[in-house]
């Protein structure tokens, strides 16, 4: 169940992290930096629930590039964001701790996902 993995979990809590704090800023900042943040940030758990509900392994595993990419946009915004002072210093690095974390989490589940079979055909 999607719901019970950890990567999926921790994607969900970052979406909701930083919807958070972009909901604060002024209406500039919200609507270019703001924007793009909360979109790539949501993006990491789409793909995975995306991925997640394809029926072949290699689409899920092309969801979970998908979401990878994400992870990687929104440490790129996130950085901009702390860079033009519109995070806290401690904002900034729980999220990027994270980040990091769920990187290192979403690797390996990408490494898991596929027949394990030794005799399985490989493609």
């Amino acid at each position: 169940m999607l719901e019970k993995l950890l990567i999926y979990q921790m994607s969900m809590d970052i979406g909701q992290q930083v919807w958070t704090i972009v909901e604060g800023w002024q209406y500039f900042a919200k609507d270019t930096i703001g924007k793009q943040l909360v979109r790539a940030a949501d993006s990491i758990a789409a793909n995975l629930s995306e991925g997640y509900g394809r029926y072949f392994y290699k689409e899920n595993k092309q969801f979970c590039y998908y979401a990878r990419g994400s992870l990687q946009e929104t440490k790129t915004w996130l950085k901009k964001a702390f860079d033009r002072n519109l995070i806290l210093p401690s904002e900034f690095q729980s999220l990027s701790d994270t980040l990091e974390t769920l990187s290192v989490k979403l690797n390996h589940y990408i490494k898991t996902i596929g027949p394990h079979d030794a005799h399985a055909v490989r493609k």
